[in-house]
């Protein structure tokens, strides 16, 4: 099954994808109101429009720095997955979307790195705690958030996790504990991002490192591609590489881009077939 993720509403019409993904809410904190005919996906603790509005909602290391983009390795703003009104105020947009549409896809899920957070909140919260591990605090914290939005999705939740299978770092990193999660979540989504795909290697590598760690759970498991700008042949080899490890394939951003791959798809895999009139007895 073939996929799309836009943020443009018009996108989701037609029947080329089998499923289409319609980002509600993004990590510039763009907002848009939800779709009846799309899975609408909801950027969580990635929100750098709130995080400029308000500095008090960003997590900080021990040092005191800010997971925001003046840190040379985030892309984008994070917001402390803690911070309960920020928490509830995420399940009420959840709540709107599944309302629309019983699916609904978790996005930016976690904590944004091992050092986060050592907020006054978050020492308290763990301290408070049964917990002596604090990364295991940081896994209850992130999975209690997963099932309490998961109890307000009626259809299909769908979790993005971050395109790391490397034993442990999903857990250390983001506060991710994929065994745990597995049991609110019906399909993880990794995206496995390129502007260009010219090799493929890397590409194999880490989907298949994704088919071990998930195997021994009762979840399924799909794979996101970038589609801006991608060259059609280069999309069309990532696409055939993820097929053999992801249940469906999913394309970023580029709805007419990926279309034009697809249909070079169907049009190859037809065109190995002959048809001949039977021969006259």
């Amino acid at each position: 099954m073939y996929g799309v993720v836009t943020r443009n509403a018009e996108e989701v019409e037609g029947d080329i994808f089998d499923r289409e993904f319609y980002e509600v809410k993004d990590v510039t904190g763009r907002a848009a109101s939800p779709l009846p005919n799309a899975v609408n996906m909801v950027s969580c603790f990635g929100d750098t429009a709130a995080a400029n509005s308000d500095p008090e909602l960003v997590p900080v290391d021990a040092e005191g720095n800010l997971a925001t983009r003046d840190q040379t390795y985030f892309d984008w703003a994070y917001i402390c997955p803690t911070n309960e009104e920020y928490r509830a105020g995420l399940l009420e947009i959840v709540e709107d979307c599944a309302a629309e549409n019983g699916d609904v896809r978790l996005d930016d899920v976690g904590f944004p790195r091992e050092e986060y957070c050592r907020c006054d909140r978050c020492d308290r919260l763990f301290e408070e705690s049964d917990h002596d591990d604090r990364m295991a605090w940081r896994a209850e914290v992130i999975t209690e958030f997963v099932a309490e939005a998961a109890d307000r999705i009626p259809g299909r939740t769908y979790l993005t996790l971050y395109p790391d299978p490397y034993p442990g770092h999903l857990y250390r990193r983001a506060g991710l504990d994929v065994e745990a999660l597995a049991e609110y979540v019906d399909e993880f989504v990794v995206p496995l991002y390129d502007v260009d795909y010219g090799t493929t290697y890397w590409l194999e590598t880490i989907a298949k490192g994704f088919e071990t760690l998930l195997s021994p759970l009762d979840v399924s498991f799909s794979i996101e591609l970038y589609a801006v700008d991608v060259d059609v042949d280069a999309l069309i080899h990532a696409t055939e590489v993820a097929s053999e490890y992801g249940k469906d394939v999913f394309f970023g951003y580029d709805a007419s881009n990926a279309t034009a791959a697809l249909r070079r798809m169907n049009a190859d895999a037809q065109s190995g077939v002959t048809h001949r009139p039977d021969d006259a007895e």
